[in-house]
């Protein structure tokens, strides 16, 4: 028999620091030989769930084909989300930082807090219809959602673990007989077998239910015109004309990377140049969705906005023009910035709280599982 082939299969760059870019090898353990016990039973049959995409929206990116939904991957990924065994401390879930009544982000909390009490570099950006994403975190650093749970995993100002010792560590996670780690995999992919590629795919299988597509907009293009008041839909038009260029779509983002004119602050967060070392992409952050923008503030990647009225503030009165501005926001007279008078501002952010999908932060499938008695 062979031995445990050890295989790199990729670099995932994770920039949240200022001096360095943290750099991420993920360790996949693949046995070539596997055992009667760990191969995967004949009678093997998990239960396939049901994903609708959403009326008004585009296509996934995800390729579900290639990791289809099941029940029971599904209730495996949400075990592992809410798990503080993923840290090194046991005492840090990826829900600690991914709070569901706050669109699965960490509101309140510019940054958040790692295993040893200190401040992660950036703002927990909001969980929610991964499948969509294209790039992940603020600076793009990681192009699959299945390699996404290991970047806080091994970022050791946030969970601090390792890859191995957290599947060391979940192989004896106590459990009853039928919610233990062991069981768990068996069912969801036919084998007892605990690897890195089976635990990435159910933490995807678990984040790609995550969908937020029933708000009041939602309702309203979808044929409820009376979904939104008067003043929303006015600020849905002046929205479009002023904002969409970059929160486009029904994701209300084009997944792009751009300097908005932030003042850098003491950090100096560099952002998409820390992955891609090219001048050009200096102080550029990833568009963020706005869907559930009413739940996720503070806002930023540096959580340096508490109010919605202070992002407009900014936007009409204070951005700082730099070598790599967005053009878009260089006005024809030569001012920086959008113009939008106070009662622009005012129907804007009426238009923005009707993005905001109460089923999705109180979705019981999506909450904290169950503890069972051992």
């Amino acid at each position: 028999m062979e031995s445990t082939i050890l295989k790199v299969l990729r670099f995932s760059v994770y920039a949240r620091t200022f001096h360095k870019v943290l750099t991420i090898i993920l360790l996949l353990f693949l046995n070539s030989c596997q055992t009667k016990e760990n191969q995967k039973t004949e009678d093997w049959k998990p239960t396939p769930m049901k994903w609708v995409k959403p009326a008004n929206f585009p296509d996934p990116v995800y390729n579900l084909s290639k990791n289809p939904l099941t029940e029971e991957g599904v209730a495996l990924g949400r075990k592992l989300f809410y798990d503080p065994v993923l840290s090194k401390t046991n005492n840090i879930s990826c829900a600690s930082c991914h709070v569901q009544q706050a669109a699965f982000s960490h509101q309140g909390q510019s940054f958040s807090l790692g295993i040893h009490g200190q401040f992660s570099k950036r703002n927990s950006p909001s969980i929610q219809n991964m499948a969509w994403n294209p790039v992940f975190f603020w600076d793009g650093g990681v192009h699959d959602l299945d390699f996404v749970p290991f970047n806080p995993v091994q970022n050791p100002l946030e969970m601090g673990e390792s890859v191995k010792n957290v599947i060391d560590k979940i192989k004896n996670v106590p459990g009853n007989n039928s919610n233990n780690y062991p069981k768990m995999f068996k069912a969801a992919f036919g084998t007892n077998e605990i690897n890195s590629i089976r635990m990435m795919k159910a933490l995807s299988q678990f984040m790609v239910t995550m969908v937020s597509a029933d708000s009041p907009y939602d309702q309203y293009v979808t044929g409820k015109y009376n979904a939104l008041s008067s003043e929303q839909k006015e600020g849905l038009i002046i929205f479009k004309n002023k904002c969409a260029s970059c929160h486009s779509g029904e994701l209300f983002t084009d997944f792009s990377f751009k300097n908005n004119g932030l003042a850098p602050l003491k950090a100096n967060d560099t952002g998409r140049f820390d992955v891609t070392r090219l001048e050009k992409d200096k102080y550029k952050f990833k568009v963020p969705s706005l869907r559930n923008i009413g739940f996720t503030a503070p806002y930023m990647h540096d959580g340096r906005f508490k109010m919605l009225e202070e992002v407009l503030e900014h936007y009409a009165e204070n951005v700082i023009k730099s070598e790599t501005l967005d053009p878009i926001l260089i006005q024809e007279n030569g001012k920086t910035g959008i113009s939008l008078s106070k009662e622009e501002k005012k129907k804007v952010i009426a238009f923005l709280k009707s993005l905001d999908d109460q089923k999705f932060l109180q979705n019981p499938t999506l909450a904290a599982p169950k503890v069972s008695a051992f």
